[in-house]
């Protein structure tokens, strides 16, 4: 039992890192930094966006308008931490 929470703690990681690296590209396509125009970063930025967005949408649909920012991610971010946080401190060490 213990190997499939580990697996779950580092499937968490991994998709907390997507979930920045989402961030990041989108404030760099809003910027023009990078050109969607290009098919690597298209790719890329498609990618992300099919990964992170089923669990944006719902969390955007609750939240108030905050004009331009979106929060979502940063909220996604601190759940999943704590999700992370409960597994490892309070069920991995007590599963035999």
């Amino acid at each position: 039992m213990k190997p499939i929470i580990y697996v779950l703690i580092q499937v968490i990681s991994l998709y907390m890192y997507l979930l920045v690296a989402s961030a990041i590209l989108s404030w760099l396509i809003a910027f023009n930094v990078v050109n969607t125009r290009n098919q690597f970063v298209a790719g890329i930025a498609e990618f992300l966006y099919r990964i992170t967005e089923p669990v944006l949408s719902p969390i955007r649909r609750r939240l108030p308008n905050f004009g331009g920012l979106d929060i979502s991610p940063i909220i996604v971010f601190f759940l999943l931490m704590l999700i992370q946080m409960y597994l490892a401190d309070y069920v991995y060490p007590f599963v035999p």
